[in-house]
């Protein structure tokens, strides 16, 4: 999938008006991912996004590995976004369903084999991929 199908198709999905909303909502989702895991983790699954998506887990960020909780990774998806906490987190878990088509599924589960799991933390990151995707999910 290449830069512009990917950018496409969230735009689709979360029905936004421009690509620089898109691209802000992108960014909000991946960013604070590439903050959160391991660098190695973070490449392995930025590997196969678009070059332009993948530096937001990759390059964009600063320090990789930081120990944050899901209601620190909304605070910063909002930050980043602009948009309220719950659009916020219904924007990310649609940004990783996508995600989720795009990279094999070994470097997927890598990533929620980093991220504990349970209804209250970063389960809710995988809402809409548990749910059968987003075509099951809309």
């Amino acid at each position: 999938m290449d830069f512009d199908e990917f950018t496409g198709t969230v735009q689709h999905r979360l029905e936004l008006a421009g690509t620089g909303q898109t691209l802000r909502a992108i960014r909000a989702a991946l960013l604070p991912l590439g903050e959160r895991l391991p660098a190695g983790h973070a490449e392995d699954l930025a590997a196969s996004l678009p070059m332009e998506i993948k530096w937001y887990m990759t390059g964009g960020v600063h320090e990789h590995g930081q120990r944050f909780d899901w209601p620190e990774y909304l605070t910063r998806v909002s930050d980043i976004s602009g948009a309220d906490r719950a659009d916020a987190a219904y924007h990310a878990r649609v940004v990783v369903d996508l995600v989720h088509e795009v990279v094999p599924e070994s470097d997927f589960q890598q990533l929620r084999d980093e991220l504990p799991e349970s209804k209250e933390d970063w389960g809710n990151l995988f809402e809409v991929v548990d749910a059968g995707g987003w075509h099951e999910h809309s």
